[in-house]
């Protein structure tokens, strides 16, 4: 029986809440677990309680632990409310690109200058051809 420590979803719709198992890898998602091993709040980012001791047994007894799982562990190990680094990454990522975005648009107003200007100049000409267009009926009535 190939063991896996997993989520197992308890949450309501919309308000995830996972319980940590120990479950045969066959199992469904929410199906029967071996043993319950922590409770994570996929909705704030806390891991409510994790037993570190009863998943060190789990994985010397030869069960794998899922990438999600993992994560969860480390920053629990760590002290850190899990996806933090991943969110300072964002917004150092955010902080760097509205720079190039003002830059990019102080460009965009040029660009729009550019095609604005024959436009208006086509708009012109139709204007100076419909006068002319209604006079000639105007005048063969």
């Amino acid at each position: 029986m190939a063991v896996k420590i997993r989520l197992s979803r308890i949450g309501k719709k919309k308000a995830p809440f996972y319980r940590i198992v120990a479950v045969d890898s066959r199992k469904k998602r929410d199906g029967a677990n071996l043993e319950i091993l922590g409770t994570y709040d996929g909705l704030e980012g806390v891991i409510v309680n994790l037993d570190l001791a009863k998943i060190e047994d789990w994985i010397s007894k030869g069960a794998i632990p899922t990438d999600s799982v993992k994560k969860l562990i480390h920053a629990f190990k760590k002290g850190v409310k899990p996806g933090k680094e991943v969110k300072a990454k964002i917004k150092k990522q955010a902080e760097s690109k509205p720079v190039e975005k003002a830059e990019t648009s102080s460009k965009e107003p040029e660009a729009k200058v550019e095609p604005d200007t024959p436009a208006e100049t086509k708009t012109e000409s139709p204007e100076k051809e419909s006068p002319e267009e209604e006079a000639a009926p105007e005048t063969k009535e």
